[in-house]
């Protein structure tokens, strides 16, 4: 990735492109599970979303697998998208973009208060 990739966004778009394509020619449970997938994983995101990068890459890898090997997304997922996809990010607990802003918030008040009080 060179500068202008990474100050543009260009690299995302090019490889969230490419799994979207992917993602269209997996079956329709697939797909659905894909789209929740999506949405369970964007709030661990950074400001960007490459963070997220190499997690979908894995995700999507797993459900192309899977689907060749004709499972069904039941047993590949279970009945917690939500929990699967937490423990994707780094399990329960991790933390989201509103926790590190919210941390961040905080720190800058408290130094902000601290200079006025002291």
């Amino acid at each position: 990735m060179n500068f202008w990739e990474a100050m543009t966004g260009s690299d995302l778009t090019r490889d969230w492109k490419a799994f979207e394509a992917r993602a269209a020619k997996l079956p329709a449970e697939y797909r659905a599970a894909w789209e929740e997938i999506k949405g369970h994983l964007f709030p661990y995101g950074d400001f960007s979303g490459r963070n997220l990068m190499p997690i979908l890459d894995s995700a999507l890898g797993l459900l192309e697998e899977t689907a060749a090997d004709e499972q069904s997304i039941h047993d590949v997922l279970g009945d917690d998208i939500a929990g699967f996809c937490a423990a994707l990010v780094g399990g329960e607990g991790a933390r989201s973009y509103r926790d590190r802003w919210r941390e961040q918030l905080n720190r800058n008040v408290a130094r902000k208060l601290g200079r006025l009080g002291g």
